[in-house]
């Protein structure tokens, strides 16, 4: 199994607006990087939900239902998505200020590349995200 943590705006597409739909569709990536995260990931991967520029906090665990496929939102090729499902909200959301804090999540590709939109995980990282939001 692998791991993920996912970028998106709150006010775009939200914890709340993705668990309403129980089930959501990861468009509209145009990074190569961020885009062959997606073609890494495989059916039952785990990804951190994390809301970006509003709030920068991790709120919630998804779970990869569907492997990539071409991005219906666009005629270009190059593009994919990978379909979620939600797993749970976290207990208490991480927040970026948190990662950042601990010394554990150094070398995250979060604080490491915090522009890429999907990111993936070392295991080490996901199990200390999971218990900051036990903590």
């Amino acid at each position: 199994m692998q791991y993920w943590l996912v970028k998106s705006e709150p006010f775009k597409y939200s914890w709340d607006d993705f668990v309403a739909q129980g089930r959501g569709m990861w468009d509209g990536v145009r990074s190569y990087e961020a885009r062959n995260n997606l073609m890494a990931m495989k059916q039952g991967d785990l990804a951190l939900f994390y809301h970006s520029n509003e709030g920068k906090e991790i709120v919630g665990l998804a779970k990869v239902i569907h492997e990539h496929y071409p991005d219906p939102t666009t005629d270009d090729v190059r593009w994919v998505v990978v379909d979620f499902e939600p797993v749970q909200k976290l207990t208490r959301a991480v927040t970026l200020a948190q990662i950042k804090a601990d010394n554990r999540l150094q070398n995250c590709a979060l604080i490491r590349q915090s522009r890429l939109s999907v990111i993936p995980l070392r295991v080490e990282e996901f199990d200390v995200l999971i218990e900051l939001s036990h903590a």
